[in-house]
């Protein structure tokens, strides 16, 4: 009998024993630049580590245990000279418009609390469910037995940094993505957290087994004539989707194509006027974009006219997190 190895091909990271089994991996290196992940041999970018970690393999081939994956990438900063120059030839040519006053900023709210630490007794577990707490990893097996558990993990975010990775919960840093990638956990629990409260379950619509998604992230950026931003959702259905544009207000009504699918429908109060007519939008693999076209001209500090302003003034042709 064969003995299983474990392949060491980005992406893929399977125990195998049959060495002619299909692989599917990322045969380039990570690449974070700019608040952007992705990576160098296929063209998705992110901005959360979560969303990354879910960028599907690009490329099909056979598992290797002795493929040294390629160190990650970060493309250096510019010098102070040729970031000085882009911002004065953007101040150039961007139109004069009166500053906004700012306006008292809203303190950050914490993070959401998690939604809850145990799994619910009364709802099954599905086989091989992996444990939703980061790093873990362990997958559930029907009938085994609950007692004893071990969940090493952690609970913070990962923290990228002028080179150095690592995760907020804890102080260890390192240089490669490799080495980022086997950093163990710092907190222990004595049980996982499979499902916990179901709670994505209880939201799926009674018909056609839908996800209800009550919110997307978004980004925007402008330029004098246009608002350019985008909502972030993979797998959107082109030929059922819905994208109205009225003079304050987008509509829209999303679909995906997973099973089940998932739906988002929205009502987007917008800043400022809009021309519905001369406005656009197209759907990528991971987001819906809309090119919104400025009745007015004037400059958005926030795209959503239910949005607190802070006071900011975004540049023209720069991109802004909404």
């Amino acid at each position: 009998m064969a003995t299983a190895q474990k392949c060491v091909h980005q992406g893929c990271g399977k125990t195998y024993t049959d060495p002619t089994e299909k692989c599917e991996y990322h045969p380039g290196p990570p690449i974070f630049h700019e608040g952007q992940k992705g990576w160098k041999c296929c063209k998705p970018r992110v901005l959360t580590f979560d969303e990354f970690m879910t960028i599907p393999p690009c490329t099909t081939g056979t598992h290797s245990t002795t493929d040294v994956p390629p160190p990650v990438e970060e493309k250096p900063k510019e010098d102070d000279d040729s970031l000085a120059k882009k911002i004065e030839a953007l101040t150039a040519s961007a139109p004069t418009r009166v500053p906004i006053q700012p306006a008292q900023s809203a303190p950050t709210p914490p993070p959401p609390p998690p939604e809850t630490e145990d799994d619910d007794p009364s709802l099954e577990i599905p086989d091989g469910t992996t444990c939703r707490r980061r790093t873990c990893e362990q997958k559930y097996k029907t009938g085994s037995s609950r007692e004893g558990e071990t969940c090493v993990h952690h609970p913070g975010v990962p923290i990228f940094h002028e080179g150095s990775k690592g995760y907020s919960c804890c102080k260890r840093r390192v240089l490669e993505f490799d080495q980022f990638m086997k950093i163990e956990g710092c907190k222990t629990k004595d049980r996982h957290l499979f499902i916990g409260s179901g709670k994505k379950e209880k939201e799926k619509a009674g018909s056609g087994g839908e996800e209800i998604l009550t919110t997307v992230r978004h980004d925007f950026y402008q330029t004098a004539a246009n608002v350019i931003a985008a909502f972030f959702l993979k797998k959107i259905n082109k030929e059922s989707a819905k994208v109205e544009f009225q003079e304050k207000q987008l509509v829209l009504d999303l679909v995906t194509t997973d099973s089940p699918p998932k739906r988002y429908t929205a009502d987007v109060p917008l800043y400022g006027p809009i021309d519905p007519v001369k406005s656009s939008f197209k759907i990528l693999g991971t987001k819906l974009e809309v090119v919104l076209v400025k009745a007015n001209g004037a400059s958005w500090p926030v795209l959503r006219g239910d949005e607190a302003l802070t006071g900011e003034i975004l540049q023209i042709g720069r991109a802004g997190r909404a």
